[in-house]
């Protein structure tokens, strides 16, 4: 059923391809201005709608920069907000006020010295940086890939594994915001979520169908996931109650998401001998109400742990969810980015020139 409605989407997809390649060619042939700025950019983003691990990869990317001696900043679109226009994160604010992934950019940097600022308008969000923070020497743009109105120093394509662009259509018959072809725009193309030790035939295979896309010349590399010991919730919130640490209690649990993809982590938690009683799967930055709290605790029994993701923990902590949480043993489980040593090294190698190569 599924592949007969997105054939009869297929001349919908035509068209939203159209208006996109039409869009792309103004900004290519120079009739739609494209600006760069002192401050080098460095664009992470996707083809395809949907989860295919941008908050890790920009997590990575600034600590890097960190590790490079750069004074880096973050620069989203705050999916998900309730205010609008251009706006830095402080510590007033919460999800709700920039979006849950500039929130968790910001509780994981601030104290390093990272701002993180959101806006719809990139240009503007660039702006509100130099402005308010002129040490800035490179910002990092989360999930601008389609922005055209800014321009990159390095312009980074992440695409899953398990989902890859080539396999996909444009919307609404597949996930695609626009035409394979504008993998082209790319400076490097990262393949997510692989599994570990992944092999070289399977690396080949796929680096070739990118090929097919991409231009010739830019790194195709591969990154996989790599899971830290689970949190209690309370880590970010004193007021929440202490929980044991979650890494001997191995056995029954329960799994709260409100993410794109939540099948790696659920993957993860099994394999360390979690058994998943139930999975509250929720949409992609999903606004958490009490009665989703009081739904869980229907399925939850005392000793069982409940893990979350740290971007949905951001949300999780609003204060209209102080009572609900109260009482439930709920862990956070953090996902940090891996290459393998020959991939890293390119990365890191883009990283050091890219600046330099946008101030000549």
């Amino acid at each position: 059923m599924q592949s007969v409605l997105a054939f009869l989407l297929l001349p919908f997809s035509w068209l939203y391809a159209a208006i996109m390649a039409v869009r792309n060619w103004l900004y290519d042939a120079g009739w739609k201005a494209s600006e760069s700025y002192a401050v080098p950019l460095i664009g992470v983003g996707n083809l395809r709608v949907g989860g295919t691990g941008k908050t890790p990869h920009v997590s990575w990317l600034i600590e890097e920069l960190l590790r490079q001696g750069h004074r880096p900043a973050i620069l989203s679109r705050g999916y998900g907000r309730r205010t609008t226009g251009p706006r830095l994160a402080a510590t007033p604010d919460s999800a709700a006020t920039v979006g849950d992934e500039p929130w968790q950019y910001y509780q994981q940097f601030s104290a390093r010295g990272v701002p993180v600022a959101v806006a719809e308008k990139r240009r503007l969000g660039v702006r509100l940086l130099q402005q308010t923070h002129p040490e800035v020497s490179v910002i990092v743009l989360d999930d601008a890939y389609q922005h055209r109105a800014v321009r990159p120093a390095l312009n980074v394509l992440l695409t899953e594994l398990a989902r890859p662009f080539y396999h996909d259509q444009v919307l609404p018959a597949g996930r695609l915001r626009e035409r394979r072809s504008g993998a082209r725009r790319a400076d490097v193309i990262i393949v997510t979520k692989c599994p570990p030790g992944m092999a070289t035939e399977t690396k080949a295979a796929v680096e070739q169908r990118i090929r097919a896309y991409g231009r010739p010349a830019v790194p195709v590399l591969f990154s996989a996931y790599e899971y830290g010991a689970a949190e209690p919730l309370r880590s970010v919130s004193a007021g929440l109650p202490s929980f044991p640490p979650a890494s001997n209690l191995a056995g029954p649990a329960l799994l709260l998401t409100g993410i794109a993809q939540p099948g790696p982590l659920r993957d993860y938690l099994e394999s360390q001998g979690y058994r998943i009683q139930h999975h509250a799967i929720l949409p992609d930055h999903h606004a958490f109400q009490p009665a989703d709290l009081v739904a869980l605790r229907a399925h939850w029994q005392p000793g069982w742990p409940i893990f979350t993701t740290e971007k949905d923990a951001t949300r999780l902590l609003a204060p209209a969810l102080t009572a609900a949480v109260a009482g439930l043993p709920l862990y956070t489980i953090p996902v940090r980015v891996a290459f393998g040593e020959g991939d890293g090294a390119v990365l890191r190698q883009l990283l050091s020139t890219a600046p330099a190569a946008e101030k000549n």
